[in-house]
C-alpha cells in the first residue's frame, strides 16, 4: 500500500520550539500590557469624571455611535474575553501554519472552526501547544484518510458508472452546475467543497503542493465557465469534467495511479468493499 505518511512529507514539520517560545512570550507580554492599559484608562476616566468631563465611554465615543470596546470594561470582565479572543486567533494561525487544515475535508474544517468559536480553548502555553501539535502530527495520516473516506461517502451512487465500493475511472455527480438562458454556472456549496476536497486529496497523494483556496479546481472551473458560458468540457492535469444542462457532471480521472492509492485507503477502511485483484 502506498498511502503511508511519507506522502504527506510537506506537512510533517511541527512548529519549532523557538517559534513556540516567541508566541507564548509575546502573548503573555501583550496581555499584561493590555491589563495595564485598561487600568490606566479607568484611572483617567475617574479623573475626567471628577472634573465634569464625564467618563471614557462618553468622551471616547465616536459621534453618532456607541464606543463598544472591551478596553472600556472592568479588568475582571474584559481580560477573560480579550484573552480568549487572542488565544483563538493564535490557535487558528498555528493550525494554518501546521498544514493540518489541508489534510481535512470541508466537513472536518467546518467542525474545527465551530469548535474554535464555541468550544473550550486550551490556554496558549508552551506545554499546550507542544502536546496539541504532537498529537495532531501523530494523527495526521488518520485525518488525511478520513478526508478521503468522507469524499468517497459523499458521492452520489445514483448512476450506473458510479461504483459504491470504490473510485472508478469516472464518476457522475448531480447538482454540479446550473444552466439558464445565459449559459452555465457552478453551483456554490457542498458540491463545490467536494470537488475541491477531491483535488486536495489527489494532490496530497501525489506529493504536490496544495493550491490556495483562491486557486483550487472549483475556482478554476468557475472561472472557465464564466469565460466560456456555452462550453461543456473543462480539463486540467487531474480531471476532465463534462457537464450538462440537467446539472450533472461527468468527472473522468486522468491519473489512475492516484485513484488506485485512494482505493487502497477505501479498502483499508472497508476491507470487503474492493474485489480481489
Amino acid at each position: 500500500m502506498q498511502t503511508k505518511a511519507e506522502v504527506l512529507t510537506d506537512h510533517s514539520e511541527l512548529i519549532c520550539s523557538t517559534s513556540i517560545e516567541r508566541i507564548v512570550t509575546g502573548r503573555d507580554t501583550a496581555l499584561k500590557e493590555i491589563e495595564v492599559l485598561i487600568l490606566q484608562l479607568d484611572e483617567i476616566s475617574r479623573l475626567t469624571s471628577m472634573i465634569g468631563g464625564n467618563t471614557a465611554d462618553h468622551w471616547a465615543m465616536r459621534q453618532g455611535g456607541s464606543f463598544d470596546c472591551w478596553l472600556m470594561q472592568p479588568v475582571d470582565k474584559a481580560m477573560p474575553v480579550i484573552t480568549r479572543n487572542i488565544d483563538r486567533s493564535i490557535w487558528r494561525d498555528l493550525m494554518l501554519k501546521s498544514g493540518m487544515l489541508t489534510l481535512m475535508d470541508a466537513e472536518a474544517r467546518i467542525q474545527w472552526a465551530k469548535n474554535l468559536e464555541e468550544g473550550d480553548l486550551p490556554a496558549i502555553s508552551e506545554a499546550n501547544i507542544l502536546s496539541t501539535f504532537v498529537q495532531l502530527h501523530h494523527n495526521k495520516q488518520d485525518v488525511f484518510e478520513r478526508g478521503i473516506i468522507n469524499v468517497f461517502k459523499g458521492l452520489s451512487w445514483d448512476y450506473k458508472t458510479n461504483n459504491p465500493c470504490y473510485f472508478g475511472k469516472k464518476i457522475i455527480v448531480n447538482n454540479l452546475v446550473k444552466h439558464d438562458r445565459w449559459g452555465y454556472s457552478l453551483n456554490w456549496g457542498w458540491r463545490r467543497d467536494q470537488l475541491a476536497d477531491l483535488e486536495r486529496m489527489l494532490r496530497l497523494l501525489d506529493g504536490q503542493t496544495i493550491p490556495d483556496s483562491r486557486h483550487d479546481v472549483s475556482i478554476r472551473f468557475m472561472d472557465f465557465i464564466r469565460d466560456n458560458p456555452r462550453a461543456q468540457i473543462f480539463e486540467d492535469d487531474l480531471f476532465i469534467i463534462r457537464y450538462f444542462q440537467k446539472g450533472s457532471g461527468h468527472i473522468t480521472f486522468k491519473r489512475l495511479d492516484l485513484i488506485e492509492k485512494m482505493n487502497d485507503i477505501v479498502a483499508k477502511h472497508y476491507p470487503k468493499a474492493l474485489p480481489a485483484r
